[in-house]
């Protein structure tokens, strides 16, 4: 499979196309992600009621590692509103169904990394914090304790999320165009990031700042979702076009 470079003015191109593809499906591509943004609002919200306020933010990171599996949606959407079909919800699901089989094993992948990750993190809190409950008005007496957590769980997160990165970011765009096997779409993936090492590790963390931030900042998830998704879907047919 071809694999084109990218540079940076790549990036820009497909942060210009994500916004459009935004702009242009916004209804229907705020309210899918307004099922994240809900759910967020639960976790974060259940971790405020426990005193487990520092652990929102592994809990915003650990969100990365579940976003792959849920581009097939944006895909869906973005494929029915250039094929001139009218959006909605329907196009969420035949996103879906239109995607490869392999796609789900990926997304186990991905799950299998979340677990561990909270897991880790979970662990680390109750090290470094212990059944304590840190209110959100009440972080400066467990200032130390906050700092280690954070400083330490974003190390391990970073790792995970720097594997699924490589493993995912090109790898479930050809998946849910059924453009590639399991194994040759992760091989082609993995290939994509290392030749161009600098401007796809920038994406990463462009990403991730986004999308993290966005999650600390609810209402702004809705926006920057859809946004993240079609620039990365726009990226990818740069990288690997349709022949």
């Amino acid at each position: 499979m071809l694999l084109r470079p990218f540079s940076f003015a790549s990036l820009q191109r497909a942060l210009a196309e994500g916004w459009r593809m935004a702009n242009a499906t916004r209804g229907v591509s705020i309210g899918y992600s307004l099922i994240f943004v809900l759910a967020g609002g639960v976790i974060i919200g259940g971790l405020l009621r426990q005193g487990w306020t520092p652990f929102i933010i592994a809990a915003a990171g650990a969100f990365m590692l579940i976003g792959p599996a849920i581009l097939a949606g944006f895909f869906g959407i973005a494929q029915a509103h250039e094929s001139g079909e009218k959006t909605g919800i329907t196009s969420i699901f035949h996103g879906f169904s239109r995607a490869s089989g392999a796609l789900w094993a990926l997304a186990l992948v991905c799950g299998l990394l979340f677990m561990i990750f909270v897991t880790d993190a979970a662990i680390l809190y109750a090290y470094m914090l212990g059944d304590v409950p840190v209110w959100l008005g009440d972080l400066q007496p467990a200032a130390d304790g906050v700092a280690r957590f954070v400083r330490w769980s974003a190390v391990s997160g970073a790792v995970v999320a720097f594997l699924l990165f490589c493993v995912s970011v090109f790898a479930v765009p050809l998946l849910c165009e059924q453009r590639a096997g399991l194994v040759e779409a992760v091989v082609s993936s993995v290939k994509g990031v290392f030749s161009n090492f600098i401007p796809a590790i920038s994406w990463a963390v462009l990403l991730s700042t986004a999308v993290i931030g966005s999650v600390f900042l609810l209402p702004l998830l809705p926006l920057t979702l859809p946004w993240m998704a079609y620039a990365s879907r726009a990226l990818y047919r740069e990288v690997l076009p349709l022949a």
